[in-house]
């Protein structure tokens, strides 16, 4: 066989299954092609937005920790104010009750100085009665001498 003809066989053996490959082959390899490079897209599409998904979260997340902090915050600063609202509450209260007790001390005072001068009075009118009787030499009646004994006692009692 002559190497020519050799040649042009190959050759249109060749330029037929090219065309068979380009006709009925090729299609199917671009389309996988086609959807393979779609995925991929895809995908570094997903990627992107997961991402910025993950940031937005990130931010969000910064976000609640701040209001959270700050919301904290508050509830310290109310605590506080609360804590000396009750405390000055509790000193006005404080004050009045010590107020009440020093005037009801004064009053219980008071009360027991009248007692004792009533008393010192009443002393002061048996020492003149007995005196005056021993002065007389005769006993007198307090009952009978009741106005001259309680005239006595108040000048006694005016100094």
């Amino acid at each position: 066989m002559d190497p020519t003809i050799t040649i042009v066989v190959q050759g249109i053996a060749f330029f037929a299954v090219a065309w068979m490959v380009m006709k009925f082959g090729w299609p199917h390899i671009i389309a996988a092609i086609e959807d393979r490079q779609k995925k991929i897209a895809e995908g570094l599409a997903a990627a992107e937005k997961g991402e910025k998904s993950l940031a937005e979260a990130k931010n969000s997340a910064n976000d609640i920790i701040k209001e959270a902090h700050a919301r904290a915050a508050k509830i310290v600063e109310q605590a506080n104010r609360r804590s000396v609202e009750m405390a000055e509450e509790a000193r006005g209260v404080a004050s009045a009750e010590a107020e009440r007790l020093i005037a009801g001390a004064r009053q219980e005072a008071a009360l027991e100085s009248t007692r004792a001068r009533e008393e010192l009075r009443r002393d002061a009118a048996n020492l003149a009665v007995f005196g005056a009787s021993k002065l007389l030499g005769r006993e007198i009646d307090a009952k009978a001498h009741a106005d001259l004994l309680d005239k006595l006692a108040l000048e006694i009692e005016r100094g």
